[in-house]
């Protein structure tokens, strides 16, 4: 490579390294093949990603489509070098928005655009997305990985995931909610993928803290490792629960809080209202509201504040809804009612 204004110019002189990303591709195959399902037809490499729905012998069947990404956790990764675990966020955000519909997630593709394309950062974040679709349950069949030098610096990244389920028509949730019927939550030990805009002005930018540094005073790990928390994937449960249980609704807790996810699937003439006070806040959340002097208010708007899934029930099925969660390998509480109202969702304490 050279200076000079007249030199000849290469793909590579102007920041994009193919050898880089063939690199990058090889290193990732065995992540992504660990995640086949008996479905997926082919190997890597074609221009899509085959699947067959050959033995899905449904009557009906609807495809669930969804698309997310990680939002500004991505910066936490960036900022504390770790980026194993970013992927599975990826792949909770987009497979629990199929499963709340009642879909089985069947497959997944990932989308990762970088400033300057560093295969061992690659692979790192391919290796969590990978782990994110075994728990899932969905096959990583495919994806893309570019290079923008220039539109982004090096180290910058970004990253966008596509899951696809499928469910009977007749099943297609939310259905018979009604007045009388209890709100499960599910628990979620952190922020998951949301609110990060607001956690990082917070504690980094306002109260200057370290993400080095322990989490909290006593805590045996750092606030990076603390921000970085994988996402719970809820899919699993969530299909193991209907198997067993009268499912009227569920309603994933991202953007928005409780109350903002839960009106999404409240038919008009009923409230959903929920209880603080029901559950274990994580200590997290006490630290971003002090760290920011963040009202009650603004925090039920922006984070899920210890509850990243809800399920809607009948009141005869709680006990039997708690149990199946809890053996699932979730803790799970009663948090609230389905009440006479105008379709609105609302956030009490007790």
């Amino acid at each position: 490579m050279t200076d000079r204004p007249d030199a000849p110019l290469t793909y590579r002189s102007a920041g994009v390294d193919i050898e880089a990303g063939e690199a990058a591709v090889e290193r990732i195959k065995a992540h992504v093949r660990s995640t086949f399902r008996p479905e997926v037809l082919g190997d890597l490499g074609g221009f899509g990603g085959l699947f067959s729905l050959g033995h899905h012998k449904l009557k009906d069947p609807v495809l669930v489509a969804s698309t997310d990404g990680v939002g500004t956790k991505s910066m936490i990764a960036r900022l504390t070098g770790k980026y194993d675990t970013i992927g599975i966020d990826l792949v909770a955000m987009s497979a629990d928005d199929i499963a709340v519909q009642g879909a089985e997630p069947l497959l997944f593709l990932d989308y990762i655009s970088v400033g300057s394309l560093d295969p061992d950062m690659v692979d790192a974040i391919v290796e969590g997305v990978a782990e994110g679709c075994r728990q899932a349950g969905c096959a990583l069949i495919g994806g893309e990985m570019s290079e923008h030098p220039d539109l982004m610096a090096p180290g910058e990244f970004d990253l966008v995931g596509f899951a696809v389920g499928i469910v009977e028509r007749g099943a297609v949730l939310p259905q018979h909610v009604r007045a009388g019927d209890r709100i499960i939550g599910f628990a979620s030990p952190g922020l998951r993928s949301n609110g990060y805009s607001l956690a990082r002005r917070a504690l980094i930018d306002r109260a200057g803290r370290d993400l080095a540094a322990p989490a909290w005073r006593g805590w045996g790990h750092s606030l990076g490792e603390e921000l970085l928390r994988p996402s719970v994937i809820y899919a699993p449960a969530m299909a193991a629960l209907r198997r067993k249980v009268e499912v009227h609704a569920f309603a994933h807790v991202t953007g928005g809080g409780i109350a903002g996810n839960l009106v999404r699937v409240l038919p008009p003439g009923v409230d959903g209202v929920v209880h603080r006070g029901r559950w274990v806040e994580p200590r997290i959340f006490a630290e971003v509201q002090a760290a920011g002097d963040i009202a009650d208010a603004e925090m039920e708007a922006t984070f899920n504040l210890g509850l990243g899934m809800l399920a809607v029930v009948p009141a005869g099925e709680v006990e039997h809804a708690l149990d199946t969660i809890r053996a699932a390998g979730h803790q799970a509480w009663e948090v609230g009612e389905i009440v006479d109202g105008h379709g609105h969702a609302h956030v009490t304490r007790d």
